[in-house]
């Protein structure tokens, strides 16, 4: 347990398994699970829940996780064929997003006391699907009704590491007919069939169920018109690729920060790439007013 003013961090079992972030001042709290991919599972901000989380699925180990905010790491998206070929002809297979979400991480308090760390070093478990020596370094604080998460991710290896990263944050919605996304670009792609399409015809879609990337995206604002909540992201380069996915029924939707779209690690599009004892800093942000 660390306690100090108005601030607390302590290890729970209820509802579930977690380590508790709680400024005891606002309420403003964080839930993490780092045995669980380093799932940040809520974030209540202004006496509100802000995230959806399907805890009876989440309890369920056997199912992906629904809700929070999942980590994506060394890949976002797929592979066309789940495998990554690097020198000497080796192939790696990495399944749909990568490996980060699966492996347990290591938490701590930040020494401002800000908020949380979260750090994920390579393991003869990642190395089965990604033969790279990295440590993968996020910082999550609470400034303000605003979640500021960053991201720095090293190459401890002796030769150059490709990857993608990208978040999957899942915000609670009260009625996906009764929304308004504004910062989209006009185009996107459809992540179903791959095609260019017009973004407004697609988000009119959203009960319907809708997978779409957009690239540019800098500033994203969600608007729930039935309760009033007010959701923005903030993303800069590399990491402005946004992902907006629904799932109905349920009341939830997905604006995915990601640095590259499904594939870049193969095709080379947008592929990130880090030298040998170097490192990248990624950075976002995700305020809520009502």
């Amino acid at each position: 347990m660390v306690t100090r003013t108005l601030i607390s961090f302590l290890q729970k079992n209820n509802p579930y398994s977690h380590w508790e972030y709680l400024n005891q001042e606002n309420g403003d709290r964080l839930r993490i699970v780092p045995e669980r991919g380093g799932l940040i599972t809520e974030w209540r901000s202004n006496g509100e829940d802000v995230l959806y989380f399907d805890q009876k699925r989440f309890l369920q180990k056997d199912k992906s996780v629904r809700g929070g905010i999942p980590v994506l790491f060394p890949i976002c998206g797929d592979l066309t064929s789940e495998s990554l070929k690097v020198s000497k002809g080796s192939e790696y297979r990495l399944s749909q997003h990568g490996f980060a979400r699966d492996c347990e991480w290591d938490i701590r308090l930040l020494q401002d006391q800000l908020g949380v760390g979260l750090s994920l070093q390579d393991s003869h478990f990642t190395r089965l699907a990604f033969p790279y020596s990295f440590l993968l370094d996020i910082e999550v604080r609470l400034k303000r009704k605003t979640m500021q998460i960053n991201i720095i991710i090293t190459n401890n290896g002796d030769t150059s590491m490709p990857f993608s990263f990208g978040l999957h944050p899942y915000f609670n919605i009260a009625d996906l007919q009764k929304l308004n996304l504004q910062g989209l670009n006009p185009i996107c792609m459809n992540q179903v069939n791959m095609i260019e399409q017009e973004t407004k015809d697609l988000i009119q879609k959203c009960s319907e169920g809708i997978d779409i990337m957009l690239f540019d995206s800098n500033v994203i604002k969600i608007n729930d018109l039935v309760n009033g909540h007010y959701i923005e992201l903030k993303q800069q380069a590399p990491m402005d690729i946004t992902v907006v996915w629904t799932d109905p029924p349920r009341s939830m939707i997905c604006v995915e920060p990601w640095t590259s779209p499904r594939n870049s690690l193969i095709t080379g599009d947008r592929r990130l790439s880090v030298h040998p004892g170097g490192s990248c800093q990624l950075n976002t942000s995700i305020s809520f007013r009502r």
